[in-house]
C-alpha cells in the first residue's frame, strides 16, 4: 500500500459484483481496483474494457496470493465465501465480503477463528442498510430514546416481480440459499442493530401462490416469520419477491414512548404525478437505486478503517447470528414448528 492508496482484487462481477467494482472504481478516493477473478469469461472482458483492472484471474488462489494487492472484494455465491474469506485472511490481505457471512455454521466458526488469528486485518461483512443514510438516522434517534425501549420491529424486504421469471430460470439450475437467507438476513441484521438483542425462536410460514412452480424447485415466493428475541421483544419478518410496484423495503419500530417507520415508500424522487390515473408517486425499481449511496459509503467506511488500523463495525459474529436466524426461519418453514436458534 503506496500513498495511502488500497490495491484491491474483486471476485465476483455479477449484477452486485459490477456495482461494487464501479464504485471502487469511481467513487471511493483511497481505493485503487486492479484485479478481477472469475469463471466467467465475458465478466473478464468486463473487467479489462469497463473497469481498466491491470490484472484477471480465473483462479482464485492466484489472485489473493499477487503481493500487489492489499485487500480483496468478494462478491461470489454465498457457498464459497467462508473459504475465501479463510484464504483472503491467510494471505494477507484485508477483506470485504457481502453477506451472508456463509450458509454452514461449522465453516463460520472457522472463519470466526480466521479473523482472530489475523487481528491486524480488517474484516467486515457487506450489511448496507446501516450505512443507508435514513437508518443510520433512525438509529440514532432510536439511541436517544426518543421512542422509548424498543418493543416490536416490524420488516419488509420484497423484491419487484419483473426479476422473478429470471429467478424461476435459476431455481432451475442452482439451489438458492431460501427466501430467507437470500433476503432477510439484511432485516434480521437490523432487528439485531437497533435492539441490541439477539433473536430466541422463530416461527415460519411461506406460500408460492403467484408462482406455484416454485413448489417443485424447493424454494418460497412469499414468506413471513415471527420471531421471539430476549427480553421478549418481538421482530416480524416479512420477505417476498413478487412486489408488482417495484422495491418494497420497510421498517418500522414501535418504542414504549413512540415509534417511528423507515422507507414505508421507496419514493424515487419528490415528483407527484396528478392525471387521469390518480395521484402517482414514482418509487424505486430495484436495490441498486434504493441502496445506491449505501453501498458507496460501506465501502468507503472499509478503506477508512484499513488506513486507520481500526476494526470493523460490523463483526464475523453479526454474520454468525444473522446466518443462524436465517437457517432457523427457513428450518421452521420446512417443519412448520417453532424452532430455537440456538
Amino acid at each position: 500500500m503506496e500513498n495511502n492508496r488500497i490495491n484491491v482484487g474483486i471476485v465476483g462481477l455479477g449484477r452486485l459484483g459490477r456495482i461494487h467494482a464501479n464504485n471502487l472504481r469511481n467513487k471511493i478516493p483511497n481505493i485503487n481496483l486492479i484485479a478481477a477473478c472469475s469463471v466467467v469469461d465475458s465478466e473478464l472482458d468486463y473487467a479489462k474494457s469497463e473497469l481498466a483492472c491491470e490484472k484477471v484471474f480465473k483462479d482464485y488462489d492466484e489472485m489473493v496470493n499477487d503481493e500487489e494487492i492489499d485487500a480483496v472484494v468478494i462478491v461470489s455465491p454465498s457457498s464459497l465465501h467462508c473459504n475465501q474469506i479463510t484464504k483472503a485472511l491467510e494471505a494477507g490481505k484485508h477483506v470485504f465480503c457481502e453477506k451472508p457471512l456463509g450458509d454452514n455454521i461449522e465453516e463460520m466458526e472457522d472463519v470466526k477463528a480466521a479473523v482472530a488469528a489475523h487481528p491486524n486485518q480488517v474484516f467486515m461483512l457487506g450489511f448496507m442498510r446501516r450505512f443507508d443514510p435514513s437508518y443510520q438516522y433512525a438509529k440514532e434517534i432510536v439511541d436517544r430514546g426518543e421512542i422509548g425501549e424498543i418493543t416490536l420491529m416490524r420488516c419488509y424486504g420484497i423484491d419487484p416481480h419483473e426479476g422473478m421469471a429470471s429467478f424461476v430460470e435459476f431455481a432451475k439450475n442452482s439451489k438458492s440459499g431460501g427466501l430467507f437467507l437470500d433476503m432477510a438476513v439484511h432485516d434480521i441484521d437490523l432487528i439485531r442493530w437497533f435492539t441490541g438483542k439477539e433473536f430466541k425462536s422463530v416461527w415460519a410460514l411461506g406460500n408460492n401462490i403467484a408462482y406455484p412452480e416454485l413448489d417443485e424447485l424447493g424454494d418460497t415466493e412469499t414468506g413471513a416469520a415471527l420471531c421471539r428475541l430476549e427480553e421478549n421483544k418481538i421482530g416480524i419478518l416479512v420477505s417476498g419477491r413478487n412486489s408488482a410496484h417495484g422495491y418494497h423495503v420497510e421498517t418500522e419500530i414501535i418504542g414504549t414512548k413512540g415509534s417511528l417507520r423507515i422507507s414505508n415508500l421507496q419514493e424515487k424522487n419528490l415528483v407527484t404525478v396528478l392525471n387521469d390515473q390518480g395521484v402517482i408517486r414514482p418509487t424505486s425499481q430495484n436495490f441498486p437505486e434504493r441502496f445506491k449511496d449505501a453501498f458507496v459509503n460501506e465501502l468507503e467506511a472499509f478503506s477508512e478503517y484499513i488506513l486507520n488500523g481500526t476494526p470493523s463495525s460490523i463483526t464475523v459474529e453479526d454474520g454468525i447470528q444473522g446466518t443462524k436466524v436465517a437457517l432457523a426461519c427457513g428450518l421452521s418453514l420446512e417443519n412448520n414448528e417453532i424452532v430455537s436458534v440456538n
